[in-house]
This record gives C-alpha cells, sequence and structure tokens, in this order.
C-alpha cells in the first residue's frame, strides 16, 4: 500500500480495518453494523464521474455537508437525489484500508473529496473567463 500522507492535510495514515462503507467504514459502530448485517452497500457516481462506496445510511446522509467542506462556494449541497447508482456491492468484508486519523475519514474518502474539491475549484475559474 502506498500513498502513505493523507492527500488533504498530509499526515501520516495508519491502516485500519474498516466496512465496505468509504464514509463510515472506519467506525466501530460500522464494523459492528457490517457484522450484524445492518447495512447494503452501494457504488455511486457523485459528482462527474467521482465515485464513492457508501452505505444505506451514509448514501442518504451525504447532503448533510456543508458546501464549504465540498468546495462550494455558493452553499450547493450533494444529495442523494444527485447521485447515480452504479452498482451494488455484490460480496462486502472487512478490509484494511488506510485511515487519517487528523481528518478523521479514510484514504478513498480523502482522494474523493480533494479531486472533487479540485473540479469544483477548475469550474469555478472556467465559469468566470
Amino acid at each position: 500500500m502506498k500513498n502513505e500522507q493523507c492527500p488533504i492535510c498530509y499526515s501520516k495514515l495508519e491502516v485500519v480495518d474498516c466496512a465496505p462503507c468509504n464514509d463510515c467504514g472506519h467506525l466501530e459502530e460500522e464494523i459492528e453494523h457490517f457484522k450484524q448485517g445492518k447495512h447494503q452497500y452501494n457504488v455511486y457516481n457523485i459528482y462527474r464521474g467521482l465515485k464513492l462506496q457508501l452505505c444505506d445510511f451514509c448514501d442518504v446522509d451525504f447532503g448533510s455537508y456543508k458546501g464549504e467542506y465540498l468546495g462550494f462556494n455558493d452553499n450547493k449541497r450533494i444529495g442523494y437525489e444527485n447521485f447515480e447508482f452504479v452498482s451494488s456491492v455484490e460480496a462486502p468484508s472487512i478490509e484494511k484500508a488506510k485511515y487519517c486519523p487528523e481528518c478523521g475519514n479514510q484514504l478513498a474518502f480523502l482522494k474523493f473529496l480533494r479531486d472533487l474539491r479540485e473540479f469544483i475549484k477548475k469550474e469555478t475559474v472556467a465559469g468566470k473567463k
């Protein structure tokens, strides 16, 4: 596994057990929910080809992320209604994944966030020309 630094804050990443959700999978509660079979997991195209694998709680809750956190300047939010379903996760499992203790997220989510912010920044600059 490469990518030893967080793409957001550049802190050293740790390897942790994660449930199949890129958003909450690192949380002990979600690992327990996975073991109890409480969630289903799907892959979604969230924004302009940027994908995330989310549980059936985080997909619905995604709209609670403030636009500024995602990189928008106009209070825009991305909600479930904006997602494009790609596929279900057929054989979900607990896997090792890199995690940033400073940002509190898995590497997959942090890469998504970095790429989303870059997309939005480019769109904003292009819109001002």
